[in-house]
């Protein structure tokens, strides 16, 4: 198969687990779910499909270079850094999320270690849980592609955040499982505050 071929396959398994069950970073809202979501249906297949570069590649360059200084203490290697970095601004884009809270959402989440495995069990940059895996008969894909992590990482916090009109706080907490404490919230604006806002 064809690397573009065998990327499209996998992430359209990828996109799958969240079809059939709401794959969140929460196992708790998993289960708040309950029934499949058809508007999360629709973001997701649009998720899919969309293969745009950046609008305004001088921004983006001038963002990747701000950027790749901040991250240099936690990426040390430039080529690894800067390729990550384009796949996180490049998914918080097509979202429609700020890179910076997606950087900081990555920080709280895994500490940007692509093989982190959370005591739930979560994976990846962005924490997703596994168990959908074997649910829909798709225990081969590999939930540490850093596209795929990031780009439903992305799809699945912006769903939230229109959910929660516009509100940050709940919208977070329904992605990290945690509706009704700030704990996480509060960690997440500690690290875009101090580490990855643009002023």
């Amino acid at each position: 198969m064809r690397p573009l071929a065998k990327q499209a396959s996998s992430l359209i398994r990828a996109a799958t687990l969240f079809l059939f069950g709401g794959l969140l970073v929460g196992p708790s809202l998993a289960a708040e779910q309950g029934n499949v979501d058809p508007e999360l249906r629709q973001l997701l297949q649009q998720a899919i499909n969309e293969n745009d570069s950046f609008e305004d590649r001088f921004e983006a360059e001038v963002w990747l270079v701000d950027m790749s200084q901040r991250l240099k203490a936690r990426v040390p290697d430039p080529q690894r850094r800067l390729s990550l970095l384009k796949q996180i601004h490049f998914e918080a884009k097509r979202a429609g999320l700020w890179p910076e809270l997606v950087l900081a959402v990555i920080e709280v989440e895994s500490n940007f270690d692509r093989f982190a495995i959370s005591s739930a069990g979560a994976m990846g940059l962005m924490q997703v849980m596994p168990f959908w895996l074997d649910e829909i008969g798709q225990p081969g894909d590999n939930l540490f592609d850093i596209r795929t992590n990031l780009r439903m990482g992305c799809t699945i916090l912006k769903y939230y955040l229109e959910k929660e009109n516009g509100n940050l706080t709940p919208a977070l907490a329904r992605y990290n499982g945690s509706y009704g404490s700030h704990r996480y919230t509060t960690k997440i604006y500690t690290a875009l505050d101090n580490r990855w806002r643009r002023y």
